[in-house]
């Protein structure tokens, strides 16, 4: 009985610190949803991201830890500016985070990776995250139209 309780704990303990985001690109299949887990959702991101692609990210904000400090494109990053951070997608990516319960969307640019909390996929600097609305709720799902893709 006690292995069973064991076995049982476990396996809830792990079915409740898996994670899974979805996102929606846009075209042909533009209502079918795709779900990744792990690093092979970044994977794709990074081979197949073009101009008019929609996404579902688990969006957070940063700001005064980070500010004055480099960013990963060697950039200081300031806080009040309209950028944000994403684990793959090419630096100078154009980007409309759409806050879908007010409607409210703001246009950044990729300029740091991040973030590094398991189960979120994009950073947004503070004065985007105002913008539409995320820091009284800190990490929320939003939508992501790629804007304009850098050429590779």
């Amino acid at each position: 009985m006690k292995k069973f309780i064991i076995a049982i704990s476990t396996f809830l303990l792990l079915v409740g610190c898996s994670s899974n985001t979805t996102y929606r690109t846009k075209g042909a299949s533009n209502k079918k949803l795709h779900q990744f887990y792990g690093s092979s959702k970044t994977e794709v991101i990074q081979k197949d991201v073009i101009k008019g692609d929609i996404f579902y990210f688990v969006t957070s904000f940063y700001g005064t830890k980070f500010h004055g400090k480099p960013t990963s494109n060697g950039e200081v990053f300031d806080m009040n500016k309209l950028t944000c951070a994403h684990k793959s997608l090419p630096f100078n990516t154009i980007l409309k985070v759409t806050n879908e319960d007010n409607g409210k969307s703001v246009v950044v640019r990729v300029n740091d990776r991040g973030p590094f909390i398991k189960g979120r996929d994009l950073d947004l600097s503070f004065a985007a995250a105002k913008e539409i609305g995320l820091i009284g709720v800190g990490v929320k799902q939003l939508q992501v139209e790629i804007l304009e893709s850098p050429k590779r």
